[in-house]
């Protein structure tokens, strides 16, 4: 049997390049790898920790599952599904979380990141984030997530709650091992010095903005003093990221984009990357509009991969459930 894989992204908006490269593309190679049997889920119960309304949230679920589709993820191939629809992950992160101390959430860094302006008012589940999170994973007996160096923290604590239940209650999970995905850390076309974010649109190249929207955020984009392409972070951050953006987008090395830009100015260099990012989305901007024309195939594609994963899912909570008692 092949190895299993989790991970999940969460539905709270338009993805944009930097999502795309840090996850989803990572998806569909370790999909069509070969190597793994693959649970893909949109991990809706997790994005309840950001502001929203009722029918934003149904949209961006449908939206999400149409970009993952539209990027190459397979129902034929993995399981996808929709966490909410699995009650298991709920009830395996209550039982983890009696075992989890506070202190070791307090300390994650993405949640003293998040609740940094408002100690009091954020609400819990930012804090108890890791938890659910955990019980994604060990709920399918998941040996291999792909994860960037921002989510070993959270892996690390998952593998933590397993070894001490397993401890405590004998062996019921298995300890997930990170596969590590070389993301590149995309930033911001009129900040170079932040990182790319939904929160400032015109600086965010999305997944399906149009051609003429993606030439005008590129053509708008900071650049650096001098004239030289070159890949220097630190003395040409505009240039180094469009660069990367390029090189991630085309394959080609970060020195190969060099040498064919080598002499180009900033304005046909610019024009060059945005081109790349029309063409390499081109076929994904047509099968998403496809898709998001026709949501009941987008419902019926989660319902019938939330039923393949509940299966697995339900077993291991009956087990869980009996290993600490809860069965009589």
């Amino acid at each position: 049997m092949k190895p299993i894989l989790v991970s999940g992204i969460q539905p709270s908006g338009r993805l944009h390049i930097g999502n795309y490269l840090g996850a989803l593309k990572n998806f569909v190679e370790l999909q069509n790898s070969g190597k793994y049997q693959c649970y893909f889920f949109i991990a809706d119960l997790h994005s309840l920790t950001e502001n929203y309304t009722s029918e934003e949230k149904r949209q961006q679920i449908l939206e999400l599952t149409a970009d993952f589709i539209a990027a190459g993820l397979d129902p034929k191939k993995s399981v996808i599904f929709l966490q909410s629809q699995i009650p298991a992950h709920s009830e395996l992160a209550w039982i983890l979380s009696t075992a989890t101390p506070i202190g070791e959430l307090r300390r994650m860094t993405q949640y003293k990141d998040k609740s940094d302006n408002e100690k009091e008012s954020a609400n819990a589940g930012l804090l108890t984030y890791p938890v659910l999170m955990a019980a994604d994973i060990i709920l399918y007996d998941a040996k291999f997530v792909p994860v960037g160096e921002d989510q070993i923290q959270h892996l690390e604590l998952t593998r933590t709650l397993a070894r001490k239940f397993n401890a405590k209650f004998n062996d019921v999970f298995i300890e997930p091992r990170p596969i590590l995905t070389e993301t590149p850390r995309i930033m911001s076309l009129k900040n170079p010095e932040k990182k790319m974010s939904k929160s400032d649109p015109q600086s965010c190249v999305f997944l399906d903005d149009s051609p003429e929207d993606i030439r005008a955020k590129f053509k708008s984009a900071t650049t650096d003093s001098g004239s030289e392409i070159k890949y220097d972070p630190k003395n040409k951050p505009g240039i180094s990221n469009m660069l990367k953006i390029f090189s991630a987008v085309s394959g080609e090395s970060l020195k190969e984009s060099e040498k064919m830009f080598a002499g180009s100015s900033y304005s046909n260099f610019k024009g060059a990357v945005a081109e790349s990012i029309v063409a390499h989305f081109a076929d994904y901007r047509k099968k998403k509009q496809t898709l998001l024309a026709r949501p009941r195939t987008l419902v019926a594609i989660l319902n019938s991969g939330s039923k393949k994963a509940a299966l697995r899912a339900n077993r291991k909570i009956r087990e869980v459930k009996s290993r600490v008692g809860l069965t009589v």
